[in-house]
């Protein structure tokens, strides 16, 4: 169902007002940044999958779709999303996916969200409906525009309808395990990354290291000779690592999500980790100061982001320089002048 004109009257009527609107679909994401403010702007019943050419690679759909059904409809196709997105719950929207830029396991080796956006038709705050992108990756008329779009929780617009880039799913995948202490595992996946090797997937506990190989049969034969380590047989891991339901992650205190180069050290900070995509997430359940735990990330060259365990009304991403938070209101400012769309929800007064 296209309800376009409908949200398009809400926003308009918003606007005039200066009445701040909080976007909202499935709520599965509903954790991830600060607290909404505003009248509701419902999108769950703008849904559907507008155009899907297997051939070509790409799928668009509405907003308000759910994540399990487009999944589903690539995967009868043998296709997929390369970023494996977390769902965190049934309602998950392909919007949410993308206002949210949540990418799964495979991100390093198959692309962030940003990297799958070929275009986006947006609702911005003055009511105006626009097209930024296409269809194809060659086409790249409003390309960066896109992208900005991936991550920016709905403050700079309501994703209408995305095109997305998808990927055949591999012939076949498996896992291994090895017994590894943090640096052991930091040091073997930086010298497994360097080589052709096909890896879609790392997980590190401090005591072992799961890796998946996902590709033909002949390649993830020689890899998993090459490579070594215990064959298991939990289809399912992966799974619960992309939604968060492995013991670790049951926890009331903070959890931090903190980005970082790949080969940076096993970082000393009080707190249980565990680290994804080759080193470069680090997962740390810790309720240490956060002015400490983000003055780290920074000195190793990366960010924190309190994932969760807060209250939705302090900081939740990495402060950033005054330079960058003028751009950042400048951008806000030329696509939501009024401030309207999910006031608050990255920063404080953006």
């Amino acid at each position: 169902m296209d309800r376009s004109k409908e949200m398009q009257d809400q926003v308009r009527a918003a606007c005039a007002d200066k009445t701040p609107l909080a976007i909202q679909a499935g709520g599965s994401k509903a954790f991830y940044g600060r607290k909404l403010v505003g009248e509701p702007l419902d999108v769950t019943g703008h849904a559907g999958i507008v155009s899907y050419m297997p051939t070509e690679l790409v799928v668009s759909a509405r907003c308000g779709t759910p994540l399990a059904e487009l999944e589903a409809v690539l995967a009868e196709q043998g296709q997929m999303l390369p970023f494996e997105p977390p769902h965190f719950a049934d309602t998950a929207t392909v919007g949410g996916m993308v206002a949210a830029g949540l990418s799964g396991p495979r991100r390093p080796w198959g692309g962030a969200v940003r990297d799958a956006v070929l275009g986006v038709k947006l609702l911005t705050g003055r009511g105006e409906i626009l097209r930024f992108g296409g269809q194809v990756m060659k086409n790249v008329a409003g390309y960066d525009v896109s992208r900005l779009l991936a991550g920016s929780l709905g403050g700079l617009g309501v994703i209408l309808e995305v095109s997305l880039k998808v990927l055949p799913r591999p012939v076949t995948e498996i896992t291994l395990v090895q017994e590894a202490d943090g640096q052991t595992a930091l040091a073997r996946l930086t010298a497994w990354q360097a080589k052709a090797w096909p890896l879609s997937a790392s997980l590190h506990d401090g005591e072992r290291l799961w890796i998946r190989l996902s590709g033909t049969h002949a390649g993830v034969n020689a890899a998993r000779e090459a490579l070594g380590g215990e064959e298991i047989q939990d289809a399912s891991l992966w799974t619960r690592v992309r939604e968060q339901t492995l013991p670790f992650f049951q926890t009331e205190k903070p959890l931090w999500r903190l980005s970082v180069p790949p080969a940076t050290p096993v970082m000393d900070m009080p707190g249980m980790w565990l680290t994804e995509w080759g080193g470069a997430q680090r997962w740390l359940v810790s309720a240490a100061p956060a002015a400490g735990i983000r003055a780290a990330a920074a000195t190793a060259g990366g960010h924190a982001t309190l994932f969760r365990g807060h209250d939705g009304t302090g900081p939740v991403f990495q402060p950033l320089p005054p330079a960058l938070m003028a751009l950042h209101q400048r951008i806000k400012a030329a696509f939501d002048p009024a401030g309207i769309l999910n006031p608050g929800v990255m920063y404080e007064g953006l």
